[in-house]
């Protein structure tokens, strides 16, 4: 099956979230010479993306942009058109992070600053039946957004909206996909000097982290299994 992966240039890691779906026998054409199991499409250059045709996965990845920045402004409408039209050919889509906050606003919802950014590994709450939702995961976002009425808010946290859906297109603000290596990688590129800002050393931070993995990553897992059951319908 043939997927497809939105991240930037220097961000297009899918973790635990593409182990799963890989698992789950989704590729992607060229990934072989990229080590990725998804085609990769660049956010700064929507121009060289592939067709949509025959694809039967799309994942939005994070990112350090933010969707209100008036010099992306042409590669968020591009992100939006092929959120739109993934959605309109019923393609499963599932965003992280930036990409919930560009799927909220491609419905026609907004992303904002938030006023209470999530570093670190936060509580997100979840009501049956999407209970497989709720757990402790890590955040990394100064930003948040606000869903269009037409779509469903399914998990929360005390800064907002944690999980969205319409139809076979759902998202989350947290990051599901961690593993060390990426937390290692983030902190590295700028991270240390942020987490410092909300009181979290480098060290701390790795340390919960190898923790916290030993239930996200199943959590993880589990959360892809539920997302592709219920995109099935």
């Amino acid at each position: 099956m043939r997927a497809l992966l939105v991240a930037n240039a220097d961000d297009a890691d899918p973790g635990c979230i593409g182990q799963r779906f890989a698992e789950h026998g989704f590729v992607g054409d060229r990934f072989k010479e990229h080590g990725s199991i998804f085609e990769h499409c660049e956010r700064e250059h929507p121009d060289q993306w592939p067709s949509l045709d025959g694809a039967d996965l799309v994942v939005l990845l994070g990112s350090w942009w933010s969707v209100y920045w008036p010099d992306i402004a042409k590669n968020v409408k591009a992100e939006c058109e092929l959120i739109l039209e993934t959605h309109r050919r019923r393609i499963p889509l599932f965003g992280i992070c930036y990409g919930a906050q560009i799927m909220a606003t491609a419905f026609g919802g907004t992303a904002q600053r938030s006023t209470q950014p999530e570093l670190g590994w936060h509580r997100v709450e979840a009501e049956t039946p999407n209970q497989v939702i709720a757990g402790t995961w890590l955040q990394w976002h100064y930003d948040t957004f606000t869903p269009p009425s037409s779509m469903e808010i399914l998990a929360t946290s005390p800064a907002g909206s944690q999980a969205i859906r319409l139809g076979r297109s759902f998202a989350t603000q947290f990051h599901p996909e961690v593993t060390e290596a990426i937390v290692r990688r983030w902190i590295s590129e700028s991270g240390e000097a942020e987490l410092a800002k909300v009181g979290i050393t480098a060290e701390d931070l790795i340390a919960e982290t190898n923790r916290e993995v030993l239930q996200s990553a199943p959590a993880a897992a589990r959360l892809v299994d539920w997302f592709i059951e219920t995109s099935a319908s």
